[in-house]
């Protein structure tokens, strides 16, 4: 008995033991960072220009470039088909695509077909490493964030990076998401570079100043895989956390404070006309919640993995991706009692069951969306059409909030499937309100429903993916803004 009551004495003290030697070495590790010294311009934002200075990071990073080369659309009959009418009216139906990864987004941002004439400074935001320079009283100061994209930010952007070394990186690589977005170019300790974000933590009365190391493990990537919106008048980049991170505190945000600041939609749907919001890509919050965010694992844990180089070098992996790449560093550092593959098939496992949900959501939002419209054509009453279209509203925001995150449902499984299950039922209920009100006017729901069945067939069945969204809108169901 006396061996078993020493055990858990024991194992307390190898696990103080333990804790302070990690403190130890996490110290040495900060001491180490801030005592470097790069000599590199604390101003400098070219990637190329870390390159020497890190060799095995720049291999790492380079591997940013490998297989990630093609331009694939979300509207592929495969994925998403029903994209070009979810977003009728919107740039998003224009062209819509899986990301490429960091070191093209700056390309893509640049030819992307959303891009106009009346795009803001704004949407550069998280795309490129000049920005934090643009934002500077000595560039653009404020300005930055309403100024014309292509008029006066993009000539700026290109002028700025003439001297960077564009073969090896892209077109526009050295400027796309890199070094100084998340380091001090002198010291390369972590850093925040955005001020959406800051000024969003100072609203929830976080003080920056004094976040941990392992804190801003996450916050530099939370400083643009999140959910925003851009303020009717400045176009300042704004993160909607004042009600909190889930995606009802944050639709709730949208229809208090964001309404009393002049903020009330994305855009006006052009099949229901309802006034609609377009989320982001909410990584950050969505995983804030999830299992492994409670658990306190960071973003860097998963996807910047500790990986042996050369032989003999531990470095954090700078290859930014699906965990599912490093399965070995990112998921069995932890689960060391799983298999590779156990692992790997239970995370397609939850992702399969995500784009089940996902394609359910989509298809009968779809529908809700061509169901009011109806009820605008027929003559319904004005009050009941308003009805419909928040419920439409309300199931659009919900099920994007989820699929314009790229986790496929993994960072946060339950509160992925309650916001689909949410969805189908503001769309259920729009149609529900629909239906009754038709029928009061004589309308054949029947052939409405064929309507509906041959226009979806249409968009999912056109090859030409910049033509899609032509066939959301028709002689049954004409453009309502």
């Amino acid at each position: 008995m006396g061996s078993l009551n020493k055990k858990p004495i024991l194992m307390a003290m190898f696990s103080i033991i333990l804790m302070l030697a990690l403190v130890a070495c996490n110290s040495s590790k900060a001491e180490e960072s801030m005592s470097m010294d790069t000599g590199l311009d604390p101003n400098e934002f070219l990637n190329t220009a870390f390159k020497d200075k890190f060799p095995l990071h720049w291999e790492s990073y380079m591997k940013n470039m490998v297989d990630e080369k093609e331009v694939i659309s979300k509207s592929d009959p495969s994925l998403e088909p029903y994209q070009p009418a979810l977003w009728s009216g919107y740039g998003f139906s224009l062209e819509y695509n899986l990301t490429r990864g960091h070191t093209y987004a700056l390309e893509d941002q640049i030819n992307i077909k959303r891009v106009n004439d009346k795009t803001t400074g704004s949407c550069l935001t998280c795309k490129a490493t000049v920005v934090p320079l643009l934002l500077s009283e000595e560039e653009f100061g404020e300005g930055y964030w309403g100024a014309n994209f292509k008029e006066e930010i993009l000539p700026r952007v290109k002028q700025l990076g003439l001297g960077g070394e564009m073969d090896e990186l892209g077109e526009w690589g050295h400027l796309s998401i890199g070094c100084s977005d998340c380091h001090d170019p002198v010291t390369m300790d972590l850093r925040i570079t955005r001020p959406s974000f800051t000024r969003a933590m100072e609203r929830k009365g976080v003080d920056l100043t004094a976040a941990t190391h392992n804190e801003m493990r996450s916050y530099v990537c939370g400083q643009c895989h999140v959910e925003y919106y851009f303020k009717t008048e400045t176009k300042e980049v704004t993160f909607p956390w004042d009600k909190g991170l889930r995606a009802e505190n944050i639709y709730e945000y949208f229809e208090t404070i964001a309404k009393e600041e002049d903020f009330d939609y994305d855009w006006i749907h052009k099949i229901s006309g309802t006034p609609s919001l377009k989320a982001q890509h909410p990584e950050f919050e969505l995983s804030s919640y999830g299992p492994h965010g409670n658990a306190g694992v960071t973003c860097s844990d998963c996807h910047m993995p500790y990986q042996r180089v050369d032989g003999k070098k531990k470095i954090s992996s700078h290859r930014w991706g699906s965990p599912l790449k490093t399965v070995e560093e990112s998921c069995r550092s932890c689960h060391s009692d799983k298999s590779a593959t156990y692992l790997k098939d239970r995370v397609e496992d939850i992702q399969d069951r995500h784009k089940v949900a996902l394609l359910e959501a989509q298809e009968l939002n779809t529908i809700s969306h061509y169901y009011v419209n109806r009820m605008i054509t027929a003559g319904v009453p004005e009050a009941k059409i308003k009805e419909a279209q928040q419920h439409v509203r309300k199931a659009q925001w919900f099920w994007d909030y989820i699929a314009a995150e790229n986790s496929y449902g993994f960072h946060n499984p339950d509160g992925s499937i309650d916001a689909f299950r949410t969805s189908s039922i503001e769309s259920q209920a729009a149609i529900v309100i629909a239906t009754e009100e038709l029928v009061k006017l004589g309308e054949d729901i029947d052939e409405l429903k064929r309507q509906i069945s041959v226009t979806m067939a249409n968009i999912v069945n056109e090859e030409d993916t910049f033509e899609k969204h032509t066939h959301a809108i028709n002689e049954w169901f004409p453009a309502q803004n």
